[in-house]
Formats: C-alpha cells, structure tokens, sequence
C-alpha cells in the first residue's frame, strides 16, 4: 500500500508541477496571453485523456505481465526527452497559428513524460485493486489530487520566486528520472501478488450509456468552467502562474473532497449552493442596474482585484463541487475504474477543445462562459433527476418541486441571454482571436477600440478633429511631453510596441521613421479599418507582425531616438517586456541619448518598482510622470502614468522634461525582474 501510494504521489506532484513550469517558460514566445495558459491545459488534458485511454486499454486488453513489460519498456524510453527545456527553434515567428504552435511544442518537449505521468493513477490503482482481491481504490485517486494539489500550492511562493527557469527544469528533469526508477520497483514488486488476479470473475454491474454519458458531461463541465473563470480573471489582470493556480486548485479540491469520502457530498446542501453560483455568475456577467437589485447594489467592476477573485473562484468551486460529487455518486465497480477515468478524462479534453481551441476560432466574443453556465445548469438538473434519492415523495410535492426548478432554469436561460447580447449589443465590430477580443464602439461623436474592459484607443469621427491625440497619449501625458520636447526640424526615428488604434503615430512628421510592433493581427486590421490615424499620419508607418521582443532579437540595430511600450492586453502585464534583459535588448536599438518610454497605468499592480530596477540594472534612470484627469466631460485626457527610462547624460541635457516628473529610485529589497524570475505578489496594490 504504501509503495503504490509513493509513487502515485510522486507522479501526480510531478504531473501538475510542470504545467505552470513550461506554460512560463514559452509565454514569452507567445505574446505573454492569457490565452496561452488556455492552450496549454488543452494539451495537459489532452495528455490525460490519452495516459487514461493508454490505461483502459493496458489493463482491458494484455496480461498483467506484458501490462508490467510494455509500461516499463515506455518508462526507460521517456527518459531520452530529458530534460525538458525547449530549445529557441520553437520561437514563434509571429505568422503562425499560435495555438498549434504551443501543442506542438509541448508534443515534443514533455509529450512523452506527461502522457506516463498520467497514466500512473489509473493503472497503479487498478493493480492495487486487483492485488488486494478487489479492494476499493478510490482515495488513492484523492491522493493523488492532494498531491497535484500540493504542487500547485508550492509553486507560485516557493518554486517560481526562489528558482531560475532553467533550474526548475533540471530539477523537475531529475524527480521524473527517480519516479521512473519507483515506478518500474512498484510494478515488479508486486507482479507475483497480481498475476492471480487475471482470473478475477467477480460480480458487478456494467455501467448504462446514461452513467457514461453523464461522467464524461460533467467532467466537461467542471472543465469548461475552470478555463472560461480563468480566462476571465487574467484577461484583464495578468497572465500570471498565481492567477492560472487559483481555479486550479480549488479545481483540484473538489476532487479531493468528493472522492475521498461519500459523506461529505451532501446534496441538499451543495447542490443548491451550486445554483445559486450559477446565478451569481450569470449576474457577474451582467449586473442588472433595472432589475431585482436595487440600484445601490455594488457594481461588479468596483469590487477590487481580492474580492472580484474570490466571487468567481469561490462561485467556480461550489459549480465543479457539485458537478464531481455527482461523479463520485456514480462511480462503478473498481473493474470499470479505468473506463470511468477514461470518461473523466474525455469530459475534461472535450471542455478544454471547446474553451482553448475552438472558441477563440470560431467565436467574436467569450460564449463558452455562459454556455458552461448553461450546459452545467442542465446537467446537474438532470443528476437530480437520476439520483437515488427520493427528496420529495408526494406526486403533488414533487410536480410543484419540478415547477420550481423549470421556471428557475428558464429565469436562468433568459439572463445568460442577456449575457450574449451584452457582449455584442451598441459595437460596430466585435472579433476574437488567441490574443482575446476586440470591440469597436462609437458614442458621442468618439470611436473606441476596446479589449475587454479597457480602452486601447479612441478617436473623434468629426474629419476636423480625427488628428487630436486623447487617451493615455495626449500632450498632457509622459509620452505626450516626450514627444512635445522634441527638436524642432529635426526628423525622428521612434519604435512603439503596442498598436492599439495608432494614436502615438499622429506625433509623427515629415522625415520622421516610425516602425510599431504588434502581435495580433486583428488589431492592425481594425487600426487601417476603423480608424485613420495611420492614413492620416505625415510619414509611411512600418507595422512588423510578431511578439515585440522576438523581433527585436532577430532585427538589425534600428537606432531608435524613442522607443515606446504600451503592449498590455487589457489590463494583463507582459511580464517578458519589462525585465532586465527586455530592457538591455530595447537600449542595443536605441541611440545613446534615446528615452525608452514605457506605460504602466494599471488598476491592481504597481510597476515602478520593476520599471526602475530594470533601468538601474542597466545603467538608466526612471523618470514618473503621471497625469490625473478631471472630471471636466470634455477632457480628451485619460489618467496616465508613464516611466521615461533614459541615461544619466540625457537627463542633463533635457532639464525642462524632467521637472515635469519624479525619479524613481530601485526600491531597498526589490528583486530585480529577469527573465527567470517576475514575482507579482510583491506589486500587488493594497
């Protein structure tokens, strides 16, 4: 008992250990998306669900002696992909489908050893099970999410702020190579003890096509709803392992806690518990200021960065809560384990298809969230119907009961409705792609370019008043003054990262060169579309496609006299943009009197501090400006604040810009950012 359960721990901490490790390591590549962490569960569960088949298969089909013979040839070859650094040959270039690029890079770098990682549990247990005459294998698969829980626990203040990249690699390279060596000790250990087993013969009862459908229905469920909560939380925070791991673990707890023992999952409690975080949720998504609630009630967007993640995450536990404990209901007898794993696995591949491939394809906007809503709704209605219980035993009690539950669910399909059409109602455009989605929408006079919540650009339809620069890069703004500090009749050359709608290229003039970097094509697409700014602008504009960084590698030097960063999606930080050799890299394409300029608005995180160590690191001075808008309804200016990074000589030499802002010391204790290392804890707003 205790060999099968070291190892299974060991797989299951190692399985889940690795999933915020790599997805770190190439979200750099990918433009630092949120998107990406999406992809990447994709994979994972894509990996599980082929470990679980592998599994169904190993114990259905071969004698347990060639089960032990095939499993160990697979172990030992697994360990040739060690370790699993990616090498640069899988840098996006920038006009690839991201998606299959990230697939393609994890089938190659960690395909193998996670496909056996995850076949551990199912097969391990099935042995035990066959091993001890029959015995009940299920809390080893609690075991085994405690560790995976424990893992994702340990990583975002343990593992990721006390080691470079490279070392958690090797580190993790070594554990598989020693899990390896356990596994193959488990399997010939007890091979005598389990080859009786073969003849097995006992009596159980075969799953229906109802039960299938129903594991592998809300095991989709719970997975649809742990990616559409995810997204939504870092799509406008930052695509950061702590923010991934939060769902996931309470993910993972839900397993835990329905698994490890039948009295926990208590109906008449969670189950309504559930439903009211359906409706919860669905309000999140649309608060109705007209409705049920009274005007005074607390808008969602005002809540604050804790409270808005606990909403959903604690909404997203009860909602995955339910849907496993139904699971746990209907488990099978242990001799249809690994086809109920199997299932399990298929439901949770299905949702992560749905919400990481296929929604950012085919969808304009994020309706894999209310559809998750809906679908888990339907579900857990229909468990009610398909339990064992009798809750309500007088026909009449029972058909008013059925009464209630219909009209509720139709209340709830009316407001999810209502959700659908608030992500498209009053916008000229609405589209979506891996990068997230883009809305256009024009009010006043003034057209709007929106990624998710936040405005990345803005511009007056009036011809006459096209060309006025307003949002967070008018004159009154630290890009603003840097660009109104200029010589006069001397021509320019400027590098801006980030497109947005093309504001900063209206400061262009004759014989000036401005060259932008922007990831989504998307947004270049709607930049040329739905606003002039780049036709309107008195220079041609270059535009090169791709990651901002990556293509800075791979340019010659372009001798910028400003370079501006302005690359979030939404509110989300691109961590890769702002570290100490994203900054040394920016200065190799400067002239030496160049001024980096870099904007930091951003609603929960404070940036200084990263900005000003990266600039100290290499030799530079920050230079705040911020700028507070009024509440003037005819103020063009958006509150701002900017970071001018420039050298100690420049500074001297632009006496009037610098008064117009404070420098930023490196803060005593503040661990410069690398790019092995970026802590968000540390600038979390209070």
């Amino acid at each position: 008992m205790l060999l099968y359960a070291l190892t299974i721990f060991l797989s299951a901490f190692l399985l889940f250990q690795v999933q915020p490790m790599i997805a770190k390591i190439i979200l750099p590549w990918f433009g630092g998306s949120a998107a990406v962490w999406n992809t990447c569960m994709l994979f994972f569960q894509a990996a599980l669900l082929g470990g679980y088949g592998y599994a169904h298969w190993l114990i259905q089909k071969q004698k347990t002696e060639r089960q032990i013979r095939i499993h160990a040839i697979l172990l030992a070859l697994s360990v040739l992909a060690l370790p699993i650094l990616p090498g640069n040959q899988w840098k996006p270039n920038g006009t690839e489908n991201p998606s299959f690029a990230i697939l393609l890079l994890l089938l190659v770098t960690i395909g193998m050893p996670y496909f056996l990682l995850s076949t551990t549990s199912p097969l391990l247990q099935a042995w035990y099970s066959r091993q001890f005459n029959g015995a009940i294998p299920y809390r080893l698969f609690a075991l085994s999410n405690f560790a995976s829980l424990l893992a994702l626990l340990s990583y975002p203040p343990l593992v990721e702020p006390n080691f470079s990249a490279k070392t958690q690699a090797y580190a993790w390279s070594g554990a598989y190579a020693l899990f390896v060596i356990l596994c193959i000790f488990t399997a010939w250990k007890s091979k005598d003890a389990v080859f009786h087993s073969d003849a097995d013969q006992t009596p159980a009862i075969p799953p229906t096509l109802g039960d299938q459908f129903m594991w592998m229905g809300l095991s989709a469920c719970a997975s649809i709803l742990l990616l559409a909560v995810t997204t939504h939380l870092t799509q406008d925070v930052a695509s950061i392992p702590f923010l991934w791991l939060i769902p996931l673990v309470l993910y993972l707890l839900t397993f835990i806690l329905a698994f490890e023992t039948a009295r926990f999952y208590y109906r008449p409690v969670f189950l309504p518990l559930a439903f009211l975080s359906l409706g919860l949720v669905s309000w999140m998504l649309k608060p109705d200021r007209a409705g049920w609630l009274p005007a005074a009630f607390p808008d969602p967007s005002d809540w604050g960065l804790p409270r808005l993640i606990a909403a959903y995450s604690f909404a997203m536990f009860f909602m995955a809560l339910a849907c496993h404990g139904e699971l746990a209901r209907l488990k099978p007898h242990p001799r249809y384990l690994t086809s109920f794993y199997f299932m399990l696995s298929l439901g949770g591949a299905v949702g992560g298809v749905f919400v990481g491939l296929l929604a950012p394809n085919l969808f304009n906007s994020y309706y894999e969230f209310p559809g998750g809503l809906a679908l888990t709704a339907i579900l857990l209605c229909l468990a009610m119907v398909r339990g064992k219980e009798k809750w309500i035993e007088e026909s009449k009690l029972r058909m008013a009961g059925l009464a209630v539950v219909v009209l509720c669910l139709g209340a709830f399909m009316v407001q999810l409705g209502r959700v659908v059409r608030y992500e498209l109602d009053g916008y000229r455009v609405v589209m979506r792609n891996f990068y997230g989605q883009l809305r256009v929408e024009e009010e006043n006079g003034i057209r709007k370019l929106m990624h998710g919540v936040i405005n990345h650009g803005q511009q007056y339809t009036d011809p006459a008043k096209r060309r006025v620069i307003s949002n967070y890069y008018c004159a009154e703004s630290g890009v603003g003054k840097l660009m109104g500090s200029r010589q006069p009749g001397v021509a320019q050359r400027v590098g801006i990262v980030g497109l947005g709608t093309g504001n900063l290229t209206a400061y262009a003039r004759k014989g000036d060169s401005y060259r932008v970097y922007e990831i989504n094509p998307q947004v270049i697409q709607l930049a040329n579309s739905e606003f002039t700014y780049l036709k309107d602008a008195e220079t041609p504009i270059e535009i090169a496609l791709g990651d901002a960084r990556l293509s800075l590698e791979r340019e010659p030097i372009q001798n910028f006299d400003v370079l501006t960063i302005d690359a979030f999606s939404g509110d989300a930080v691109p961590v890769h943009l702002l570290t100490k050799e994203a900054f040394a890299l920016y200065w190799r394409h400067m002239k030496p009197n160049g001024v980096l300029a870099v904007h930091i608005s951003n609603k929960y995180l404070e940036l200084k501090p990263v900005v000003a160590g990266s600039a100290s690191s290499n030799g530079k001075k920050s230079l705040v400006i911020e700028y507070e808008e009024t509440e003037d309804p005819a103020e063009v200016c958006f509150g701002s604040t900017w970071v001018l990074v420039l050298s100690p000589e420049t500074a001297e030499a632009m006496p009037k810009l610098m008064k117009q802002g404070q420098f930023e010391q490196p803060k005593p204790g503040f661990r410069t950012w690398t790019d092995d290392f970026s802590n968000m804890f540390g600038i979390l707003k209070r």
